[in-house]
This record gives structure tokens, sequence and C-alpha cells, in this order.
């Protein structure tokens, strides 16, 4: 996917916030003002931009209630954005006004973020940043691990595993990743043995035994949860779950938020090289891994995402 198929802010902003947002877009707002009026506009456009480089990439404006730091984040609507919809509040009583614009591709929420138009994202995982970065030629890294979107194991027409037949049918993932992770967890469940156990690189061509002569049926992520009623059973990860509207009920089995893919395919908030000490990208990462906030995700998906502690960033 390479196009912005939805772009909304979370809260609203200031006409001045708006005209800003405008200018980075490419859409010229002019006024008619008088020589006076525009040295002074000159001279307070040159106080906020120096404001700007000491709030590292993050833009201040005044309130009625004082100063606040303008926190701009890039996310996937789930469950991203409504993680930060949670926070927000949160944030803004330590003075971040937290603006969130969600993306439904994984390609414009790093673009956005190496060009400046954006502060942080928060949608991906290390593998997919680590890949991008060496593709595009950006600089973007890590500051915390945040949530894991677990993997599951959905009853199709197979009511369980027990039930599954010889032949039967396996929807998947067909990207690397997430094809790996789908064939990891029925490994787990006992249905087939991989060459290498541990190997998040494994496709069906690494299978060593599948005692019920399993076919897999090869999709793009998000049809995983589409195939259920085609085929025994179908690996789907959560976000595409919880879009779809499949509920805990239909899982027969899941990754576990302490795997090892847990710790490798974590979501992360990310940040353009040297912005990564930021005050309110500090705040942000802060209220992110509260307790307060891992126990309401934990609540609010109902196992499909869960809140992680690791902190190997390498």
């Amino acid at each position: 996917m390479t196009a912005i198929a939805t772009s909304s802010h979370v809260s609203l902003q200031s006409n001045q916030q708006i005209d800003r947002e405008a200018s980075i877009m490419g859409t010229i707002t002019s006024n008619g003002i008088t020589r006076r009026q525009f040295a002074s506009a000159a001279l307070a456009a040159a106080g906020t931009l120096a404001a700007g480089f000491a709030l590292a990439g993050c833009s201040s404006s005044s309130n009625s209630s004082g100063t606040s730091t303008t926190l701009r984040i890039a996310a996937s609507p789930t469950p991203h954005a409504e993680i930060l919809a949670h926070i927000k509040d949160t944030l803004a009583a330590q003075g971040v006004d937290l603006q969130v614009t969600e993306f439904t591709d994984y390609v414009q929420p790093n673009n956005v973020v190496q060009s400046g138009e954006q502060d942080a994202n928060y949608f991906q995982h290390l593998p997919y940043l680590k890949n991008f970065n060496e593709q595009n030629g950006t600089d973007i890294v890590a500051v915390a691990k945040v949530h894991f979107e677990t993997m599951s194991i959905f009853a199709g027409k197979a009511k369980s595993l027990d039930a599954l037949g010889n032949g039967a049918t396996v929807a998947v993932p067909n990207d690397a990743t997430n094809e790996a992770r789908a064939l990891l967890l029925l490994q787990d469940q006992g249905l087939i043995t991989l060459n290498d156990p541990t190997d998040l690189e494994s496709t069906p061509n690494d299978i060593k035994s599948n005692p019920k002569g399993l076919e897999f049926v090869e999709v793009e992520a998000a049809a995983t949860a589409r195939e259920l009623q085609d085929n025994d059973i179908a690996v789907v990860n959560g976000n595409h779950a919880l879009s779809a509207g499949l509920t805990t009920a239909d899982v027969l089995a899941s990754e576990s938020a302490t795997s090892t893919a847990a710790d490798t395919y974590a979501n992360i908030v990310a940040v353009k090289k040297g912005n990564e000490g930021g005050d309110a990208i500090t705040k942000l990462v802060s209220a992110l891994k509260s307790d307060e906030t891992k126990q309401w995700i934990t609540d609010t998906f109902n196992g499909a995402v869960l809140p992680v502690d690791f902190d190997d960033l390498s």
C-alpha cells in the first residue's frame, strides 16, 4: 500500500496550528497585512522556530492555561490511534497537546517522520523499521516497545484443533514475516514441525513434518479473517481480527505475550534520529508504558492486543 486512505486528527487544532499544518502540506494561506504587522509576525515566527528546535522537533503554542507543546504523531487507526486517544488527556495535563493523524498504509507514516511533518509514528515493529531504513535511506529510530498484536488460530469450518482432519485447509498470511509467525504458532500446537523450530523466516517449504497433511492457503494478511468461511482454520493477526469483528470465543490458540515473536514483533514508537530525548517524547512513552495504560489495553482488546515489557531496541 502506498497511498493515504484516511487522514484525521483526533483533536481539534487552533487556527494557527491548522495554518501551519496546511503550509506543511503545500497549501498557502494568504492574508492582507501591513508591513508593521508582517514584521511583528516575522519576529513571532522566528521565536516559534527557535522554540521548536529546543523541543526537538515539537512545536509550542500558547493557550489560556499557558504554554503547551504540540506533539504530532502518525498512527494506524486500530489499535494505535485508539491507544493514543486514551492517553491524550493524561498528556494534556502534562502540557503536551497530542495530535494524531491516521494512516492506513505502511509507507507514509515513516516518510512524514523523516520529512519532519510528523514528530513520531506508532504503527510498526522493529524488523519492518530496519528494513524500511535500509531500503529507503531513512534515519528513523525506535524509542519504545509498547504492545504486541497477538496472532491467533481462529475456528473456521473446524471448531477445534482436534477436529482437524487429514488435508484440512489453513489460511495463513502470505508475507514473509507473518507467515513465519503463523507456522511457529501451528508448530507450538503440535500440528507441524519445522526444520528449525525457532526460525522467524520459515516458509511452508521448511516444514519437516506435517502429520495431517495440512494444506496452506496463502493470502494477504488483511484477508485471512475473510477466509474462515472457506477453510478449516485461519491464522489471523490481532489488528485484522479486531477489524473483522472476531471474538475470543473463536480463538483456538494464540501467541504468548512473553514469546520470542512478541519481543521481535512488538509495535514501537519511532522518531527521526536525534529527537529521541525530547521532553514531549519522553512523556509520551511514559504514558504509553504506564500500568494504567497497560491494564486498559488488556481490558479493551480482549487478548488481541497485549502490552509488553521488552526494552531491547537494537
